[in-house]
C-alpha cells in the first residue's frame, strides 16, 4: 500500500477560536467582531458546538451546528459527516481538548490534491517499469497500458486505452478476465497469450471493500527462453544417444565400467547401488558436487531397464523456475513460433517406460514440488494449456548434494515429497574418503588427456602424487580431472611440475591440516595414515564450531549425513 494516503490529522486546520461565556445581550456583536479577526470561530453552548458564519458578509451572524470528532477517526467517515454539516471540530485522541477543525471547502481542495499526487505516482511507476502491465476496470476497458505491453503485443497505448480489451485479444487468451470475474490471483503462471507467444504472468483483482472494481496483470515474454531450452534439450538428447552407441561398441556389459576406482569404499557403494537397482522403487542418491551421481543413475538405469528404454535427465537447479512446469509436463501446440504442430512432450512423458532422473532435486522450486509429488503418486498429469490427462509409467532416480532433511526443517523442501523420494537412499563417497581412487583416477585422466592434446607425459612424480593425495578435493572427481588437464597443458618435455598445481596456495595457508613427517619405522597403510589426518581435521573443525555439527559440516563443505558417517567410522564422539 502507498504510504502517501491522507489521514484525518492531515486535514485539520489549527487557526481557530472557541467563544463561550459571552455577555447575552452582546453575543451576536461579539461573535461578529471575533469572526473578522480570526479565520474560524466556534461557539460552545453546553456540550454542543456551533460554527459562526457571517451571513451574506453583513452584520448578521449565523450559528451552524458542528459535529465533534476524534483526531484518529477514519478518513472515509469524513465524507459522510461533512454532508451532514459543513464544518467538523476535532478533538485530541486521548482528551476532550479541541485541537482544530475541518471545513468542507478545504477538505475538498486537499482531497483533490492528494488524488492528483497519487495519480502522478502511479503514472510514473507504470511509465518506469520495463515489464508489460495491463489494468482494466470493471467494464473490461483498458485504463493502463505500459511501454512493455506495447512492445510485447505490438499495440500502441493511444489505440487501446479506453477500449474494451476483448476488442484486441481473444477472450479465451485473457487470464485477466478470470481475475476480474472470479477474483482469482496467479503468480508465475505460464500462459499462451497468442498463437506464437508464451508469457509468464502475475495477476490480481483490484478490490474496494471486498468489491472487485478491476484487475491488473503483468507479463514477461518467455518464448525465446522456451525455444533455447528446447534446442538445449535436443542437443543433450543427441549426446546421450551418442553415448549409448559408444557404450554398445566398447562396453563389456558392465554398466559400472565408466565409474573409475577400486577402493573398498567405492566397491561397497557400487554393491549397494546394484542391490537397489534390482528393485523398481525410487532411489535417492546423495553426494557432493563432482562425485558422478549421474553416472551411478545411468548404471541403475542400464541394470533394470531394457536397452531401448529412455533415460531422461532434468537438472532441477539449471532450469529457470518460469520454465520448470513446461519442461516437466510439456505444452500444447502453438506455444511458440517454429514449434512442432503437435506441441512438445515434457520430460515426464518422454520417460515413459524408462527412467526419470531428477538431478539436484534440492534446487527444485517450492511451488513445483507439490506438482512433482502428484506426478510420482498418481503417474498422471496435464500438459501446460492442456485438458487431457496423460498417464505414464517410469522409474524415478533423484540426486542431490544438499541435506534434504535440513531443507525440510527450514521449510525449503516439502516433507511429503522428501519421504516419497527417500525410499532407498545411497550416498556416493567424496574423493577425499577414498584416497586409493585418487591414484587410479589421476593416471587414467593423465592418459586420456595426454592423448587428447597429443602430448606424451612420462608420468606423475611422487612429489606431485603426494600433493594430490593431501588435497581436500571439494570439487571431487571433476576437480581432479581439471587439475590433471592443467598439469598436462603446462607440462614441458613430458614432465609435469608441482608449481602448476592450482591449490599450492591452500597448502601454504593451511599447514595444520598436513600430516607430520612420518617416523622412520611407520609402516602403516596409506589409508590408516589418511584417516589419522582426517580425524585431526574433523576434531579441529568441531572445536572451532563449538560442537555444532551442522556448522562443522558447512565449514568442511560436506553434508551433515557425510559428517555423521565419518564421525562413526573414525570413532569420534561428541
Amino acid at each position: 500500500m502507498l504510504t502517501k494516503l491522507p489521514t484525518t490529522e492531515s486535514f485539520v486546520s489549527t487557526n481557530f477560536l472557541i467563544a463561550d461565556n459571552l455577555v447575552p445581550d452582546q453575543k451576536k456583536h461579539q461573535l461578529h467582531a471575533l469572526s473578522k479577526q480570526n479565520e474560524k470561530v466556534f461557539f460552545r453552548k453546553g456540550s454542543a458546538y456551533y460554527h459562526v458564519s457571517l451571513a451574506n458578509h453583513k452584520a448578521n451572524v449565523e450559528l451552524l451546528p458542528c459535529k465533534a470528532i476524534k483526531n484518529n477517526s477514519p478518513v472515509h467517515n469524513l465524507v459522510q459527516w461533512l454532508q451532514e454539516c459543513s464544518c467538523l471540530i476535532v478533538q485530541a485522541k486521548n482528551s476532550e481538548e479541541m485541537i482544530g477543525y475541518i471545513h468542507i471547502n478545504e477538505f475538498i481542495s486537499q482531497l483533490l490534491t492528494y488524488f492528483l499526487e497519487l495519480q502522478a505516482y502511479i503514472t510514473t511507476i507504470l511509465e518506469t517499469v520495463d515489464e508489460s502491465c495491463t489494468v482494466i476496470d470493471q467494464s473490461k476497458q483498458v485504463i493502463a497500458w505500459t511501454k512493455g505491453a506495447e512492445e510485447l503485443f505490438s499495440v500502441k497505448k493511444e489505440k487501446i486505452i479506453g477500449q474494451l480489451i476483448t476488442n484486441f485479444f481473444s477472450r479465451d487468451k485473457l487470464e485477466i478476465l478470470n481475475t476480474l470475474e472470479k477474483g482469482t490471483s496467479v503468480y508465475h503462471h505460464q500462459h499462451q497469450a497468442r498463437e506464437n507467444q508464451v508469457v509468464l504472468i502475475n495477476s490480481n483483482p483490484v478490490r474496494i471493500n471486498d468489491r472487485i472494481i478491476g484487475a491488473v496483470v503483468s507479463e514477461t515474454d518467455i518464448t525465446s527462453q522456451i525455444r533455447l531450452n528446447k534446442e538445449l534439450y535436443e542437443a543433450r538428447e543427441r549426446l546421450f544417444h551418442l553415448e549409448k552407441e559408444v557404450t554398445k561398441l566398447t562396453s563389456k556389459e558392465d554398466p559400472f565400467q565408466s565409474i573409475r576406482g577400486s577402493s573398498p569404499t567405492l566397491k561397497r557403494t557400487i554393491h549397494k547401488i546394484k542391490k537397489a537397482a534390482s528393485t523398481n522403487t525410487g532411489i535417492l542418491i546423495y553426494g557432493e558436487s563432482g562425485v558422478g551421481k549421474e553416472l551411478f543413475a545411468k548404471a541403475v538405469h542400464h541394470i533394470r531397464e531394457n536397452k531401448n528404454a529412455p533415460f531422461v535427465a532434468i537438472n532441477c537447479g539449471a532450469i529457470p523456475s518460469s520454465l520448470f512446469e513446461s519442461e516437466i509436463f510439456g505444452y500444447e501446440k502453438g506455444a511458440f513460433s517454429g514449434a512442432d504442430l503437435k506441441g512438445k512432450k515434457g520430460k515426464a512423458e518422454l520417460a515413459q517406460g524408462g527412467t526419470l532422473f531428477l538431478d539436484e532435486v534440492g534446487e527444485m522450486p517450492l511451488e513445483m514440488q507439490v506438482k512433482i509429488l502428484r506426478l510420482l503418486q498418481e503417474k498422471a498429469f496435464y500438459r501446460v494449456g492442456g485438458t487431457r490427462e496423460i498417464h505414464v509409467d517410469f522409474r524415478v532416480i533423484a540426486a542431490t548434494n544438499k541435506d534434504l532433511k535440513a531443507l525440510v526443517n527450514e521449510g525449503k523442501f516439502r516433507e511429503d515429497l522428501y519421504y516419497r523420494l527417500n525410499i532407498i537412499s545411497i550416498e556416493i563417497p567424496p574423493l577425499r574418503q577414498r584416497p586409493e581412487d585418487i591414484i587410479e583416477l589421476s593416471h587414467y585422466f593423465l592418459h586420456e588427456i595426454s592423448i587428447k592434446y597429443q602430448q606424451p607425459i612420462h608420468g606423475i612424480s611422487q612429489e606431485v602424487m603426494q600433493a594430490l593425495l593431501q588435497h581436500n578435493w571439494p570439487g571431487n572427481i571433476r576437480e581432479l580431472q581439471n587439475v590433471i588437464e592443467r598439469l598436462v597443458v603446462f607440462a614441458e618435455d613430458g614432465e609435469i611440475h608441482l608449481e602448476e598445481l592450482p591449490f599450492d596456495i591452500e597448502k601454504k595457508h593451511a599447514p595444520s591440516t598436513l600430516p607430520p613427517e612420518p617416523a622412520a619405522n611407520d609402516n602403516r597403510a596409506l589409508s590408516t595414515r589418511l584417516e589419522e589426518v582426517e580425524r585431526k581435521i574433523i576434531m579441529q573443525e568441531l572445536k572451532k564450531a563449538g560442537g555444532n555439527k551442522q556448522l562443522c559440516a558447512k565449514n568442511l563443505q560436506i553434508t551433515r549425513a557425510t559428517l555423521y558417517n565419518r564421525l562413526k567410522k573414525l570413532g569420534i564422539h561428541g
